[in-house]
């Protein structure tokens, strides 16, 4: 029996990473593809965008959702079990697509494909890094050294090291092949100096395609039998090189979600959900929302600055409709404020959920 190819694609939050996926499962051209999704907080968003997408290749049951917490904290706990029931199943997939949460480093991941529970029926294809070339180009999450120093020096609330700079770090050293997505909000000579910096910080030989909304040839992500399970060398996280490979953990992140009342329109609740992004340290908002007399469903996602929304489908006719968020930012966020802001209220009458 033929190993079964596994794509792991990995990214900072708000690079593309479901984007990507989406466009993917529309061009399957017949492949059975089973998703495995990390989600990080509690409403499993980006299932529900995935589900969305009205192709054969988005069916319910492809798709499993791990949302207890960083894939690669839960490589023993939750991700071996998860991957030996897919494998169980009657019709087994022609391709796994693994999303990992945006704060995941794949190097844990990718060792878990040796584990003797999985690795005579899987192997890794290969690992896909998502950047976001636009954050890029403003120097926000950027992978070169002498800009997140700068970036250090000018905030005297980081402590010894800038968390955000070093994951995105790991993860561009993880990847077999780096998507600059986004390509069409710069131009083409800043994209050539944020491609130049991104293969100073990659392992050699990894490649770099670009992207405009995730839109990528599927035979350039799929079918390039890399094994990366089997060739560690140079993927380590710099929280590993540190600690002689001992385990890791993401206190420097927390994330809460809550639910708004009923009866806000689109302009209020989008204005206020820039107002919580403006006031504090919200790397990323995401959620769906009930508008009055909207039959529709309005999907949010927000990272930094800019909001995006769009009504992604209708609501179904037995489906409790509310509008709920997930926050995420850099530990310990202001709940009481941030929830005071998106419900409009003070911030001792909240408790965030």
């Amino acid at each position: 029996m033929s190993k079964i190819p596994v794509t792991v694609i990995t990214g900072f939050l708000g690079a593309g990473k479901t984007t990507l996926i989406r466009h993917l499962l529309g061009h399957a051209k017949g492949k059975r593809i089973a998703l495995v999704i990390n989600e990080f907080g509690d409403l499993g968003v980006d299932k529900e965008v995935l589900a969305a997408c009205g192709e054969e290749t988005c069916r319910e049951e492809d798709m499993i959702e791990l949302s207890n917490g960083c894939i690669c904290c839960t490589v023993a706990d939750e991700f071996i079990p998860t991957m030996e029931t897919l494998l169980g199943r009657p019709e087994r997939p022609d391709h796994i697509i693994i999303e990992t949460s945006g704060l995941a480093l794949p190097q844990p991941l990718i060792r878990a494909f040796n584990w003797p529970e999985i690795k005579s029926q899987v192997t890794v294809d290969s690992v896909v890094t998502v950047v976001d070339a636009a954050a890029l180009s403003e120097g926000r999450f950027a992978a070169d050294e002498q800009a997140v120093a700068r970036q250090r020096a000018a905030d005297e609330m980081l402590d010894h090291a800038t968390p955000l700079g070093e994951l995105f770090k790991d993860q561009l050293v993880a990847a077999d092949l780096l998507v600059v997505n986004k390509a069409d909000l710069v131009s083409d000579a800043v994209l050539d100096e944020v491609e130049a910096k991104l293969r100073g910080e990659a392992r050699p030989g990894t490649g770099v395609v670009r992207a405009r909304n995730g839109h990528v040839d599927i035979a350039a992500l799929l079918g390039l039998g890399l094994a990366s399970e089997d060739h560690l060398d140079g993927r380590d996280s710099a929280h590993e090189l540190e600690h002689g490979g001992e385990g890791h953990e993401h206190d420097d992140f927390d994330s809460f979600s809550l639910t708004l009342p009923d009866g806000l329109s689109r302009v209020e609740l989008l204005g206020r959900i820039g107002d919580a992004i403006r006031s504090h340290d919200v790397l990323r908002l995401k959620g769906f929302a009930a508008l009055p007399d909207s039959d529709a469903r309005l999907a949010i996602q927000a990272v930094g600055p800019r909001v995006n929304a769009w009504f992604d489908r209708p609501w179904k006719p037995d489906e409790a409709r509310k509008t709920g968020l997930v926050v995420i930012g850099e530990s310990p966020l202001d709940r009481a404020a941030i929830s005071a802001l998106l419900l409009g209220e003070t911030p001792t009458a909240v408790a965030a959920e």
